[in-house]
This record gives structure tokens, sequence and C-alpha cells, in this order.
């Protein structure tokens, strides 16, 4: 057994040694000229006290002369420190700056001479890291997400004289008989989420209740429950042209696309935008939107996005012009903007809820994604609204929880490629999104929800 020992050493010791002389010889290859210098001190200190550790014991005489000898393998351990260490490169490419300054021999140096490196995290960030998903959102929502009362208010003033200034020059245009303008949207509702201010200048048609018959989605073409068709009557006993409506007739049916072509030449070639944005001290303009007609207003100190909505009312529906891509140019889509912003603000002041709070946090996430931002405020409001069904419990304390939750729930309505409508679960409110759109979407979020901290997942 002893002599197996002893066998078993050396050929340890055979083995390492062997190990440290390929190093060595490919160390100048891998650590360059002075990383293979500072190599070589350490391994040759190692290397010896390997070989002392493996050996038989010897006698007295012997043994000292090692222990002098290994005084001096730990000497050249030291010398390796002395070695001046190559510079490392930070990511901007400029040398990184040690965290601690040297400190001469024989003095000391007090904690508060200790200065950190500009790359070490102030101390408000490293407890800002610290934070619980629940401290996280109410931070973000104090900082970022509610909106300044100061830009609030300069929002609610610039659109109130833009709908003004519309107002006046459309009264010019006998051909657009609109209603008294007025602003919706969340701008006015309380509802700013991020930095987006957006708001909705809605324009009344006002119908001849005994000229026109809103048929509803059912009996529409695409049989759909939130398509709805204006069709002209009474055509026998009241001739075309006895309403000023009439012109914009596509079919036998009320054109919402002819009205928003009609609308927009107005916004394009018959109003001088240059003076009214001079007047208001900001920058007006009209554009067209994938799907809406658009002003954009640019001040110094926001930017505001004000989507113009020709609208009309069937019984208590109320129907906005559908948009400018569908097949069907003389559509009209229900609205229930004014229902989703009731019911969340009764639920809320029912129960003291942030039902409110979290649909700002989602928006602001949502917004600041190319594929999230496909989902509109209304989607996240009906998420928030179901979800209110089976959850009771929406203080303060829950609102990370029910955060979290909002979004599970999102990605499962994604999962089916359908969110049922509040008000009507025969409307699917994710219709208009194409399966690779849904699918972007879907994949996106479950890959942010799986992050280990779904703070970073989420990129706030």
């Amino acid at each position: 057994m002893e002599g197996f020992g002893h066998k078993r050493r050396n050929a340890d010791g055979t083995g390492l040694a062997s190990l440290v002389d390929f190093l060595l010889a490919n160390a100048r290859v891998v650590l360059g000229v002075s990383g293979a210098a500072v190599l070589a001190l350490a391994t040759l200190a190692v290397k010896r006290l390997i070989d002392r550790a493996t050996s038989p014991p010897d006698d007295d005489e012997d043994v000292k002369a090692k222990q002098k000898s290994l005084e001096e393998s730990w000497q050249e351990l030291s010398l390796t420190q002395t070695v001046p260490k190559p510079q490392l490169t930070s990511r901007r490419g400029k040398p990184e700056e040690p965290l601690l300054s040297p400190v001469k021999s024989g003095t000391t140096q007090e904690p508060e001479d200790i200065v950190p490196s500009p790359e070490m995290p102030p101390p408000e960030l490293k407890t800002r890291l610290c934070l619980t998903l629940q401290e996280k959102l109410l931070a973000h929502y104090q900082d970022r997400v509610s909106a300044s009362e100061a830009r609030e208010n300069l929002g609610k003033r610039l659109s109130e004289d833009i709908c003004a200034e519309l107002q006046n020059c459309l009264k010019k245009y006998s051909k657009l008989p609109f209603g008294n303008a007025f602003l919706s949207g969340d701008l006015c509702d309380g509802l700013v989420g991020g930095e987006n201010l957006e708001v909705n200048l809605v324009l009344p048609l006002v119908l001849e209740p005994d000229l026109w018959a809103p048929i509803p989605g059912e009996q529409t073409v695409v049989n759909d429950p939130r398509i709805w068709m204006i069709k002209r009557t009474g055509l026998e006993y009241f001739l075309r042209g006895s309403s000023p409506w009439d012109r914009f007739i596509v079919g036998g049916y009320l054109s919402s696309s002819a009205i928003a072509d009609a609308l927009w030449k107005v916004l394009e070639t018959s109003i001088n935008w240059l003076a009214i944005g001079s007047a208001l001290e900001c920058v007006v303009r009209p554009v067209v939107a994938p799907k809406e007609l658009k002003l954009e207003v640019r001040h110094e100190q926001i930017h505001l996005d004000i989507t113009l909505c020709p609208m009309t009312e069937a019984g208590d529906k109320t129907l906005l012009a559908a948009s400018l891509e569908q097949p069907v140019e003389n559509f009209w889509q229900q609205s229930f903007y004014a229902m989703e912003v009731s019911r969340l603000k009764n639920l809320d002041a029912r129960d003291a809820g942030v039902r409110q709070c979290c649909l700002h946090l989602l928006k602001a996430v949502f917004e600041n994604h190319p594929s999230w931002r496909k989902l509109t405020s209304g989607h996240l409001i009906h998420v928030l609204l179901h979800l209110s069904e089976t959850e009771s419990d929406w203080s303060e304390a829950a609102l990370a929880d029910r955060f979290r939750q909002a979004l599970e729930e999102l990605l499962r309505y994604l999962e089916e490629s359908s969110l049922p409508c509040y008000f009507d679960s025969r409307i699917n409110l994710l219709e208009h999104l194409s399966l690779e759109e849904i699918d972007e979407i879907g994949f996106t979020l479950y890959a942010a929800l799986t992050e280990p901290d779904l703070w970073n997942g989420l990129g706030l």
C-alpha cells in the first residue's frame, strides 16, 4: 500500500508537470508576451510547491534546505504581483480606471478618500435594483408614466384651439355640414400613459332619421357585429338631394370613405395650417396615417396627435367612419370608447382600485415596442375589464399581481387569436390583425414574460 501510494504521488506529479509544461509552451500564443511572463513565474512557483509536496520525506538538513527554497518560491510567486497588468479596454474603447486609487506605503487611506469609479452605479441605482416589482411599478408610475399637469394642460389647450379653428373653417364649406365638433380620447379622460399625447377630434354627422336607416352588423356583407352600414331610404318620397349627405352615397349606402376623402381635401388644400400654427406657437400638419386622418402638432414642449373621427349615432350606438383600409368603402364601425372609460372609472370608484394606474403602466410598456403598439388602449381596457370579473382585489398592494396577471391574460387571448369585447362577446377585438401580426406580438410578449426579471423583459 505504501509503495502504491508513492507511485501514485509520482504519477500525479509527472502528470501535473506535463500539464504545466504544455501551458507554458502555449501561453505566449494565448496571452501574449507580458501575460506569458506572468503565467511563467506563477506556474514555476506552483510547480516547485507540487514537486516538494509529492516527494518523499528527507532528513532534517534536506528539510531545512527545502524550507529555505520554499520561502524563495513564495517570493518568486509574490514577484508576479509587481508585474504591471495589461490595461483592460472597456466597451467604449477607453482604458478602465482602477476602482481604488493607489495608496503610498506607510500611509493609510480613510474611507471618505475612496472615490468610486464612474463605472460604478450610484447608490440610488443600487437601491433601485433591489426593489420589488411592486415598488418598481409604483416608482415608474410616479417618475415617467404619470404625465405632468403642465403637459396635460398644454395638450388640452392646443387641442381646444385647433378644434375651434377647424370648426370655423369647416363652416365655410356646405359640402361637409358637420355638427359641433368636440374632443374625446385618453388626454381628455386622464388616461395618458407614457410620452404620447393623443386626442380624438369628433366630427358628428346630423342625419335625418326619415332618410337614413342603420343596418346592424349581422346583416352586412361581412356578417360582423361591429361593422354597420347606413342605408338611404324613402327615395320614392324624398328624392336624392333632399339630404346634404346624399352626395356621399355609394351603392345606396352612406360612404364613410367618400366623407373621409372629402375631409382630407379640405384639410390639405383649404386650411392655412401655417398661419394657425404660428398663432398657436406650434407646427400643425395634416397627415394620412395607415388607417386614419391625423393632425400632427409639434410644440417645443410636447408632441400631440389629433385623430379626426367623423361620427354618427344609431340609437344608443356610436358609429365611427371605418378605417381607410377597409375593403368596402361604406362601412361604419361601432365604438365602445365611452362605455369602456365609464365602466373602468366606475369600478375604480367603487373599490378604490388601481385599474387606471395599471392601464397607464401597460400603455407605457406597449407604446415603446414596435410590435406591441399595434394593440390600442381599447384592447388593454377590455383585458382589465375581463380580469375584474374574476379578481376582486384591486388595491394598491395588489398592483404588481394584477399587472402581471393582465399580461398573462393578454397572452392567453393572443394564443387563441380572440379577445372578446366586454360589452358584446360576439365581437373579436383582434379581428383587424393578421395571424402573422398576432403571432409576432404573442411570441415577443411570451419571451418578455419568461425573463428572470419581468421588469427587464418588458424593457422598462
